[in-house]
């Protein structure tokens, strides 16, 4: 498989690797040069290469928010009076901590944003006191996830 955007490949190896750590970031690399059948130093080497290549670029812990009692995830579509107005409205957004995601897309909206929130309540106030409040934005239309149904990277 070939990286568009650069002279990267990576073989039947590499990606039995990258499945290894997607599936478990944790796993220790000897376990995983046991299953492949080649060695810890190999695997380090090639995860270096995929690092420099900019593939892959750390690992992370997954909180789960509803643990800590947030339970609301919703959706908003943010509509800007102007689109000059985009880099101000996101600065803003950012000091958003129930801002999760933010993305600026085609289509009806500006720029299409992810929170969660405690509850209906919390969210209402994080959409009226926070996000409307932005200048340039000139309404919002949300949209709450029932049920996060799939939750997955790309497959390789």
């Amino acid at each position: 498989m070939k990286n568009a955007n650069s002279d990267l490949k990576i073989d039947g190896i590499d990606k039995e690797i990258l499945r290894n750590l997607m599936d478990n970031a944790r796993k220790p690399i000897l376990e995983i040069a046991r299953k492949i059948g080649i060695s810890g130093a190999a695997i380090h080497q090639r995860l270096r290469k995929l690092e420099a290549s900019g593939l892959i670029s750390g690992s992370k812990f997954i909180i789960n928010p509803k643990i800590l009692g947030y339970k609301t995830m919703a959706f908003v579509g943010v509509y800007l009076d102007k689109a000059v107005s985009n880099p101000l409205a996101v600065k803003q957004l950012k000091d958003i901590p129930e801002v999760i995601e933010c993305h600026y897309t085609t289509g009806n909206w500006s720029i299409f944003i992810k929170i969660l929130c405690r509850d209906n309540e919390h969210l209402m106030h994080v959409l009226n006191k926070n996000i409307q409040a932005i200048e340039g934005v000139s309404r919002t239309e949300t949209f709450i996830s029932l049920d996060q149904q799939i939750d997955r990277q790309i497959q390789l």
